[in-house]
């Protein structure tokens, strides 16, 4: 997990939290709100968690909507391990990271973002792009959703 940050066309700052399984490359969330707070990561989780399964372990840095006690509780209530990379160490999560830079080039910098509801809209198209449209060579040239499926996991909220 991490986040990014950017403006609505207005100049109101957003927060974005991505959010890539490491493993199957799926992004099971890209979350935007104009503020984040450890709750609001928790409120995020637990809607991941009821389409997708609870994960072992989660990678994030030390920023203060990880490094909250609702995150923490939520973590030990689910068996979570939450691995903290080194502060200023990037490279920690280069996978998130690199994830990001895509979100950042194809999405964020390619819109204008007229509200937070449009802002939603255009990250949540991506990311099912993302999910259902792109092979990765590294999934045996399947998407990410195809690859889950193959392996008999969700890869869909249910419902959809």
């Amino acid at each position: 997990m991490d986040f990014l940050s950017d403006q609505l066309f207005d100049g109101c700052k957003i927060r974005i939290l991505t959010i890539v399984d490491a493993f199957s490359k799926i992004s099971p969330a890209i979350d935007v709100r104009v503020r984040y707070t450890g709750a609001d990561v928790v409120t995020t989780l637990e809607r991941v968690a009821g389409a997708y399964g609870v994960p072992r372990t989660i990678r994030l840095d030390n920023g203060p909507e990880f490094v909250s006690r609702a995150l923490d509780l939520w973590a030990y209530r689910n068996g979570v391990v939450l691995d903290f990379s080194r502060p200023g160490k990037p490279t920690d999560n280069s996978f998130v990271e690199a994830f990001n830079g895509k979100v950042r080039a194809e999405c964020i910098d390619q819109n204008w973002f007229l509200s937070l509801a449009d802002a939603r809209l255009k990250c949540e198209a991506f990311r099912h792009e993302y999910n259902c449209g792109r092979p990765h060579s590294s999934l045996g040239h399947k998407t990410p959703a195809e690859f889950m499926k193959s392996i008999g996991a969700p890869s869909q909220p249910m419902g959809s």
